[in-house]
């Protein structure tokens, strides 16, 4: 299954805009219930005007909700990117730490994003596990979990290290395209004659 979706999606990788560790940790916290494209629409002017942790951790909240509105849920971003922001000037010496203990202790930081920045930022290990990668390995038959962090644990014991970054990055590529939660295209996917729910669908069909 791995192997026939790599073929699919080639390029597959992080699609938020981002230098560097931090500005991947914003991104990822503004991401929550926001798309991608709209991510980084924002960023580009929220970096501009505050374009370190020190910065952005002296901000006041009101300014930084008006820049980062249309993300969603901007009063709450704005407090964690405020926050998580202060803790990595404060504790961290400005720089953004690379374990999962350290990540996890940062506001508005949880195993998702921590895992983000682990795989993408510092080229580690790390399995992230959103609502594409969640249904997806539910249904290829990965994982009978609907806890994020029980579906982490099953994925990295039936994948080696060296692909849990990327299988985050292919199946939430496979859930934006082929396998959307409303209308899943079976027909034309590469996994159908070794997917579970698959094979179910198009049988009732």
């Amino acid at each position: 299954m791995y192997d026939r979706l790599c073929a699919l999606y080639p390029d597959a990788r992080c699609a938020l805009d981002h230098q560097g560790p931090w500005q991947l940790l914003c991104a990822t916290i503004l991401s929550a219930q926001c798309t991608d494209v709209r991510v980084n629409q924002v960023t580009p002017q929220l970096f501009a005007r505050w374009p370190g942790p020190a910065e952005l951790a002296a901000a006041a909240q009101e300014e930084v909700e008006e820049v980062i509105k249309s993300a969603g849920f901007f009063r709450e971003k704005a407090k964690s990117l405020i926050g998580m922001s202060d803790d990595i000037a404060r504790r961290f010496g400005g720089e953004v730490p690379g374990a999962m203990e350290e990540l996890t202790t940062l506001r508005g930081v949880g195993r998702k994003t921590a895992n983000v920045i682990i795989g993408v930022a510092f080229g580690g290990a790390g399995m992230v596990v959103d609502t594409h990668v969640r249904r997806l390995s539910n249904l290829l038959g990965w994982t009978g979990e609907q806890d994020p962090e029980k579906i982490e644990r099953d994925l990295m014991a039936l994948h080696p290290p060296e692909r849990w970054t990327h299988l985050g990055h292919v199946l939430i590529h496979h859930g934006r395209n082929l396998c959307p939660a409303r209308k899943p295209r079976c027909a034309e996917c590469p996994v159908l004659d070794l997917c579970p729910a698959g094979a179910a669908r198009t049988q009732d069909a």
